[in-house]
């Protein structure tokens, strides 16, 4: 259920581009006109304008903020003049907001496309991201997100994940884009309780751990039965399969693992704990937080709203509203909402 609000009457996207075209133009960016825009459109309806700017002005919207919004010379020099006591807490909001804006966007198997590219690439590697994006998807959002990313980089997807992963955590990720699943919510309990033996074969009652048992059942089984698999286990053998996971594999291993499991049994609690983190302790996470709010605001934002609420006795706004600032707090209030 998204958390997004839209005017009541739909807005025209020829408007919407003249408007923004304004807020770009002159010296610096009405960065607060394009994020009241854009943050009240849905997917559709900034695919409408994205076509509408492109034709009006022979350019990408979505490369003009990029220049606009970025840590452009315009926006450091407006700093360094400033009399601010904390520059570096500023330009950090304008650049979280500018990624922001960017990925936002996009559509959504371009948007994963892009977080995955720069996740995967040598200079920005960031092997926990690319995880959380691959394993918390369906296989249809996926098998799109694919095409997608063959489309704007020229590279299989599956080629950038051999180059960067290792190990277990690569079969697992390439076991994981390269496999169609179920998507249904039928399971059959026979082979629930086959794979429940078979991962505490593979798990407690060996000596160390057969990786391969744990790849296969968790990239080959729908979401819906990975559920049934971690009720069963905990019935069976009185114990929790994450706990199990946690003991007997490590690392990014471990993290995809995870993933899977927690999104196959709540994936709003999931995203509600990994939002959690990015705000928890000293500083703030930015790119994980931008990532999650813009990537589940129109999915189930609601949803994880309520999570967040239920295991943090905090609204989510809130946590927000308290670690971020400026425009880049605006923008992501407007998409998670205040309720």
């Amino acid at each position: 259920m998204a958390s997004l609000t839209l005017p009541p009457a739909p807005p025209n996207p020829r408007q919407d581009a003249i408007d923004l075209h304004k807020a770009f133009k002159g010296f610096g960016c009405d960065s607060t006109t394009v994020s009241n825009i854009l943050s009240h459109r849905d997917s559709m309806q900034r695919g409408y304008i994205q076509q509408e700017y492109k034709t009006m002005y022979s350019e990408e919207l979505s490369h003009r903020i990029s220049s606009e919004l970025s840590g452009n010379h315009k926006v450091w020099k407006i700093v360094e003049k400033s009399l601010l006591h904390d520059k570096s807490n500023y330009c950090t909001a304008i650049l979280a907001e500018e990624k922001a804006l960017s990925l936002w966007i996009l559509d959504p198997a371009g948007r994963d496309a892009t977080v995955l590219k720069e996740a995967l690439s040598a200079e920005s590697l960031d092997l926990k991201a690319a995880t959380d994006i691959i394993c918390s998807r369906t296989p249809s959002q996926l098998q799109i997100m694919k095409q997608t990313y063959y489309a704007k980089f020229g590279t299989y997807l599956e080629h950038d994940i051999s180059q960067q992963a290792s190990g277990d955590h690569q079969k697992i990720l390439l076991a994981y884009v390269g496999i169609p699943r179920y998507e249904g919510p039928e399971v059959d309990p026979t082979i629930v309780t086959h794979d429940a033996k078979d991962l505490y074969k593979a798990g407690e009652k060996k000596l160390g751990t057969d990786e391969k048992t744990f790849i296969r059942i968790f990239t080959e089984r729908s979401w819906a039965h990975m559920a049934a698999v971690a009720s069963a286990y905990r019935h069976m053998y009185d114990r929790s399969l994450q706990k199990v996971v946690k003991n007997e594999t490590s690392g990014n291993f471990e993290v995809a693992l995870l993933t899977i499991l927690r999104c196959a049994e709540n994936p709003a609690k999931y995203f509600a704990k990994v939002l959690r983190k990015s705000m928890k302790g000293l500083g703030t996470d930015d790119k994980t937080l931008v990532r999650v709010v813009v990537t589940r605001t129109e999915i189930d934002m609601q949803y994880i709203k309520a999570e967040y609420y239920k295991k943090y006795k905090k609204p989510l706004a809130d946590a927000i509203h308290s670690e971020t600032s400026g425009g880049y707090r605006t923008f992501l209030l407007s998409l998670v909402g205040s309720h």
